[in-house]
């Protein structure tokens, strides 16, 4: 069963961000686009690189409204202990959201009961909260953040422009495809 338009249900969670502990909730999500990071756990080995990839573009990410949350199902304390003894992770500036147990990872059905632990998975919310794209990968492979970004952007482009689609790989100022009969068996 698909996720694709789902609209978030309301959470409470705790994050970790700027050296500080706070609440998040679906509100805070709201009026900007965003990107729910879920990963298996903290003091792991693919965890920090994707982190840190996410963080290196965090930038660019805050320059088109998308804001990134990192997940996991341990606490807000272990998100801190982490930060506090991992150079990599130490850069990392966007809140990384507590979900010990589950609220959010068992609604977006990425809850791996046996492990207690998310799976590695990619939400992206449109700015009325619904999710308009995901992914789940295999534990030990870790993800892309410049095609998360691209994703992001053409979300956002077919948003506002909605007779256009988006060819793959398409970039911002790459032609887009207007759907018609024309089209069809042609490309």
């Amino acid at each position: 069963m698909s996720l694709i338009n789902k609209e978030l249900k309301d959470f409470d969670l705790q994050a970790y961000v700027n050296n500080e502990f706070k609440t998040i909730t679906k509100q805070n999500l709201l009026g900007k686009w965003n990107i729910l990071f879920f990963y298996p756990a903290d003091f792991t080995f693919v965890c920090p690189t994707e982190l840190e990839d996410l963080q290196n573009k965090y930038e660019e990410f805050k320059k088109i409204d998308c804001e990134i949350y990192g997940v996991s199902c341990d606490s807000h304390f272990v998100h801190k202990a982490w930060h506090d003894t991992s150079k990599t992770i130490q850069k990392i500036e966007y809140p990384m959201l507590a979900d010990p147990t589950g609220q959010l990872t068992k609604n977006l059905k990425v809850y791996i009961k046996k492990d207690g632990m998310a799976e590695r998975a990619s939400f992206i919310i449109d700015p009325d909260g619904k999710i308009v794209a995901y992914d789940v990968i295999a534990g030990n492979v870790g993800r892309n953040a410049e095609e998360l970004f691209r994703r992001v952007q053409a979300l956002q482009f077919v948003r506002l422009h909605g007779d256009e689609v988006c060819p793959a790989k398409w970039k911002p100022g790459e032609e887009t495809l207007k759907p018609s009969l024309d089209l069809v068996g042609l490309i």
